[in-house]
C-alpha cells in the first residue's frame, strides 16, 4: 500500500478510501436490566474517508441502514426497527459526517462529527485508532482501524423504556458504538 510517515506513523497516502464491507462491523451494546449488555449490529452500511494531506483535516462518512440492525433475537430486532425506537420505515437511514479532526496522540485520533438518528442530529466525539496499513494476498490494498464512541439515545428521540418492578429500567440511556474494519482505495 502506497503510505507516507506522518508525525512518526505509517498512514496511508492522501486519498478517497471506501469502507470494505466484508471487512466492517458496525457493531453497538446498550444496558439491559441496569445490569447486562446487549450487543447488536447493522449490517448493511456504506461509508467513506478522506485522507487529507494533513491527516488533521481528514473526513469521513457512513450511512446505515435501519432495517438492518441485528441482535440475534428476532423479536427484539423487530421492536428496534418499530416505532418505539429507530422507526426504520420512517427514517430508513442512521448517518456520520466528521466535521472536525480535534487532535492525535500516537495512532488515536479525536474525530467530532454529526451522528442523525430519526431525522436528529447531534454531534458526538468518537476514539479513531489506526491500526496499520498493508497489502492481502490478493494485492488489495488496506488500512485498518478501531472506533469507539458513546452518546445518550434519548437526545435522538429514542426514549422508548419500561419501569423494573426492582428499581431502574429495561434500557439503558448510553449506547455505545464498537467499529472494527478496513478500508480499500476508492
Amino acid at each position: 500500500m502506497s503510505t507516507r510517515t506522518w508525525d512518526g506513523l505509517d498512514i496511508p497516502a492522501a486519498g478517497t478510501y471506501k469502507l470494505d464491507v466484508a471487512h466492517t462491523n458496525v457493531g453497538f451494546t446498550a444496558k439491559h436490566m441496569m445490569v447486562s449488555k446487549v450487543r447488536g449490529q447493522f449490517t448493511d452500511f456504506d461509508g467513506s474517508v478522506t485522507i487529507a494531506d494533513n491527516p488533521l483535516e481528514s473526513s469521513a462518512e457512513l450511512t446505515i441502514k435501519a432495517e438492518s440492525i441485528t441482535t440475534g433475537q428476532p423479536d427484539r430486532d423487530n421492536h428496534l426497527r418499530s416505532e418505539d425506537f429507530l422507526a426504520a420505515e420512517k427514517f430508513p437511514t442512521l448517518t456520520f459526517k466528521t466535521t472536525r479532526v480535534t487532535g492525535h496522540s500516537g495512532d488515536e485520533f479525536t474525530v467530532v462529527g454529526d451522528l442523525t438518528i430519526r431525522d436528529v442530529t447531534k454531534e458526538i466525539e468518537l476514539k479513531v485508532e489506526y491500526n496499520g496499513a498493508g497489502t492481502n494476498p490478493w494485492g488489495q490494498q488496506l488500512w485498518a482501524f478501531s472506533i469507539s464512541a458513546e452518546f445518550d439515545r434519548e437526545q435522538f428521540g429514542l426514549t422508548w423504556n419500561q419501569a423494573l418492578e426492582a428499581g431502574g429500567v429495561l434500557v439503558g440511556k448510553k449506547i455505545k458504538i464498537e467499529i472494527e474494519g478496513e478500508a480499500n482505495p476508492a
